[in-house]
């Protein structure tokens, strides 16, 4: 853990830590509403496309072979920029699209840090979205110390008061996943007609596409930390950026300046999809989940010390490291999802209930058949 967490971690008790943390939100706070709303990408479309590109990449010629096809491909690829073109349509001057955007924004990530402040850390999250929510809750009842005031004017949407819900986002993805191919087998095996197949096998392909997204964001580091558009606080001994912007230059700008992202030339670096050794235990792809996040925001300072140090720079060669170490991270999103359709494919539960519909439907129909023919 870097050496920056494990300084904030120290027990709230301490008064001096509560009114630097205090200190440190209430500045968080005060940047400006698109900092606040997280209104940024993860890595803009062409890096979320190249995440499902490469996701692709790693499933094994026996994956289901529709999903495989140069449609499906497209379409898969197209999707991975859906959650972000969801927040397209807020305007929070006429409050329009705040619905969508209080329902599907904190999906894209998880102030890491801040857990400290409800008593949790990675390994005592809820696997349970809405528990999650409630030990907020409940820390916010017991501890109002803890929290800067919320001022309205910032918080259109409703959600200053929630921390992020990005590894929920990438579990339920993933456990939609498993529903639509436990469906697909149900229709394939229990007499579903050619249109309920097809259309099974479309909602297959965009589950597989959106989630992708979110697992992007995952690999981004500044979607794992309150330090997400600039070092935002009191203490910042190592003169890192304070830029609102580098979070736009992290998700994409830093990329088109210097040649853009070659998928092609990453798939050398990945390798085939395997099923995720801990996916049969209980809550298994949540923790999974939680350790791919926990591990990126253990990037945040090597990002911050890279872009002062020059690293990230679009000038000559000086960006080299900058660029392998952003590359990597799509890599690293683009392998993990490939694992999670894999598994998703070989571990979705039977769907009985759909099959005995199926069943029921089909005896019914044979019924009739035989009494018309009589």
């Amino acid at each position: 853990m870097n050496s920056f967490l494990k300084s904030e971690r120290i027990p709230l008790s301490c008064g001096c830590l509560r009114n630097k943390i205090m200190k440190s939100k209430l500045l968080a706070f005060a940047v400006t509403l698109g900092a606040a709303v997280f209104n940024a990408a993860a890595w803009d479309y062409e890096g979320h496309h190249a995440v499902n590109e490469l996701a692709l990449a790693t499933l094994p010629a026996n994956f289901p072979a529709f999903a495989l096809t140069p449609e499906a491909r497209t379409r898969i690829t197209f999707l991975a920029g859906e959650a972000d073109r969801w927040r397209n349509i807020t305007d929070f001057k006429t409050a329009r699209g705040l619905a969508l955007g209080h329902c599907s924004g904190p999906d894209h990530y998880l102030d890491l840090e801040d857990l400290a402040l409800y008593d949790l850390t990675p390994g005592t999250l809820p696997p349970l979205r809405y528990d999650f929510v409630a030990d907020i809750v409940k820390a916010r009842a017991a501890h109002p110390e803890r929290f800067p005031a919320i001022d309205p004017e910032k918080d259109s949407d409703h959600t200053r008061e929630l921390n992020g819900f990005l590894p929920w986002a990438m579990t339920e993805y993933y456990e939609k996943l498993q529903s639509g191919f436990a469906t697909l087998a149900a229709l394939e095996k229990s007499g579903g007609t050619p249109d309920e197949i097809a259309n099974a096998r479309q909602n297959i392909i965009y589950v597989m596409g959106v989630m992708g997204h979110f697992v992007g964001d995952a690999s981004q580091p500044l979607h794992t930390t309150m330090y997400h558009h600039g070092w935002t606080t009191n203490n910042n001994p190592n003169h890192y950026s304070t830029s609102f912007k580098f979070h736009s230059w992290i998700d994409g700008g830093f990329f088109g300046k210097t040649g853009g992202i070659a998928p092609k030339k990453l798939t050398e670096k990945i390798h085939a999809a395997e099923k995720i050794s801990i996916a049969d235990e209980p809550d298994g792809i949540f923790k999974t989940a939680v350790n791919f996040v926990t591990d990126n925001n253990k990037l945040v300072e090597p990002l911050y010390r890279m872009d002062r140090d020059g690293k990230l720079s679009n000038r000559g060669d000086a960006g080299a490291e900058g660029r392998a170490f952003l590359e990597a991270q799509i890599i690293k999103s683009g392998q993990l999802l490939g694992n999670l359709w894999l598994t998703a494919w070989f571990t979705a539960p039977e769907d009985t209930f759909l099959e005995g519909v199926l069943q029921k439907r089909s005896a019914a129909v044979a019924e009739k058949t035989g009494a018309d023919s009589k």
